[in-house]
């Protein structure tokens, strides 16, 4: 039992180890060489675990010898065109000014049902007011209406808009995090005058409290918990 649990540890430290390194792309949506390095893996990974009798190094090696493939294909695939398109496609435009290509869906083996699903799932509703529905390599479709049809922005009315900056995070489940403290240009002394102003002892009240570049502040205060 004890080497049981050893040798999970170690594949699971391992698979960590290296899905970090592959960065954080293929955690989100993957490339089609990046799904079947992803698929061995997780196979790899599962044989010394189910069969004791099998060397735990025949199954870190093999992960280790993927990870180095992907890390090289990848390095090579961002100074060559070719192979990018090679091993992972270029992206199919399925509509054109309105118009459905149905040479492009039959070749994506793309259902009219498959593109109605996703052009719902964005908002768009009518055919005729798509500019262009583009068939990423990684699966997605990404829909650019025409002009007339974008929302209305700001820049496009000439007003000018407060740019508030990304907010930091200063209290997260009752807990201060100082490094955004110290990121965002306030101290200790500021943060507590914060917390008196809406009622709070201290940073074990909140739930979470951020300020902007503008000075603007979110307070959400803990729920009271109901033990029964």
């Amino acid at each position: 039992m004890i080497i049981l649990f050893l040798r999970t540890l170690i594949v699971y430290v391992t698979l960590l180890a290296v899905l970090r390194l592959l960065g954080k792309r293929q955690l989100g949506e993957m490339e089609l060489s990046e799904f079947v390095v992803a698929a061995l893996i997780a196979d790899m990974a599962a044989h010394p675990l189910q069969d004791l009798g099998i060397p735990l190094i025949n199954g870190l090696v093999p992960m280790l010898t993927l990870f180095c493939c992907e890390v090289l294909i990848a390095g090579v695939s961002l100074k060559s065109i070719r192979l990018r398109k090679l091993l992972f496609g270029k992206p199919s435009l399925l509509i054109t000014r309105g118009v459905i290509d149905q040479r492009e869906m039959r070749k994506n083996r793309f259902t009219l049902d498959e593109l109605t699903q996703e052009l719902r799932s964005q908002g768009a509703m009518d055919l005729s007011k798509i500019e262009y529905a583009i068939l990423e390599t990684n699966g997605k479709l990404t829909v650019i209406p025409f002009p007339a049809e974008k929302p209305v922005t700001a820049a496009m009315l000439g007003l000018g808009v407060e740019d508030g900056g990304c907010p930091f995070i200063l209290i997260c489940d009752g807990r201060v995090l100082s490094e955004n403290l110290r990121r965002s240009g306030k101290d200790e002394a500021w943060l507590r005058d914060e917390l008196q102003r809406r009622g709070a002892k201290s940073a074990r009240e909140v739930f979470l409290l951020s300020v902007n570049a503008a000075g603007q502040v979110y307070y959400c205060a803990k729920e009271a918990s109901h033990e029964t």
